[in-house]
């Protein structure tokens, strides 16, 4: 995308939107040539609805408990989605499993951030359960969605040393600031061009990726 038409976003939250506070800012201050044009919940309480709307930013819920069936709620988020006319959509902690029908919708143009360095420890309590398995380190991964939940190629990962007194949330907080970094340099590599998923493989400046990006071990020129 260039300067005049950045890519068009749309964020999908559950909760708080912390990882969604760091993509605002990227479109805010520059370094992500993007527009989120929408901000949409699965949960009206949801506190990163009031983050998107003090940055003037729309905020909409589509409530999953107002549905009697996931087809129908997942049609309604859709049709949401869509009228935003998105060039990406990004789960940012949105705590919704997909069906496969919504999921290839959006094939190829739908990013996920998860707190572990998949394929460890998909799904929930990823930082109470490395800590369980004795893990040394740990970190966060972003990946194109797919109908496998939490399965998709990796495109990019960062990792934190699991320290002597961790506890989850210490855990977390650590982790969390590496997903902060990672996800707009994703976003922003998808917008450039850069970041694509053809097939089932990730490609990084035309080239398949073996394994995912490593934030610690890139070249100034990659990143």
């Amino acid at each position: 995308m260039t300067a005049d038409r950045p890519l068009r976003l749309v964020v999908l939250i559950s909760g708080r939107g912390s990882n969604l506070q760091a993509l605002l800012e990227g479109t805010h201050n520059g370094s992500l040539p993007a527009q989120i044009c929408g901000v949409i919940s699965n949960r009206p309480e949801a506190a990163g609805l009031e983050r998107a709307r003090q940055a003037k930013v729309k905020a909409l819920s589509v409530d999953h408990r107002a549905f009697g069936e996931r087809t129908a709620f997942e049609a309604a988020l859709t049709e949401t989605i869509d009228h935003f006319e998105p060039q990406l959509v990004l789960l940012a902690g949105f705590m919704r499993i997909l069906n496969p029908t919504f999921v290839e919708h959006y094939r190829g143009r739908m990013l996920n951030i998860h707190p572990s360095l998949l394929p460890k420890f998909r799904g929930l309590h990823t930082h109470q359960r490395a800590l369980a398995e004795g893990e040394t380190e740990h970190g966060a991964s972003v990946h194109f969605v797919t109908p496998q939940l939490d399965g998709g190629p990796v495109a990019l990962q960062a990792r934190v040393p699991i320290l002597p007194g961790d506890d989850p949330d210490s855990l977390a907080a650590r982790v969390l600031a590496r997903e902060q970094r990672i996800y707009p340099l994703a976003v922003r590599w998808f917008a450039q061009g850069r970041l694509a998923l053809n097939g089932e493989r990730v490609t990084f400046d035309g080239r398949p990726l073996t394994t995912p990006l490593d934030l610690d071990n890139m070249t100034e020129e990659e990143s």
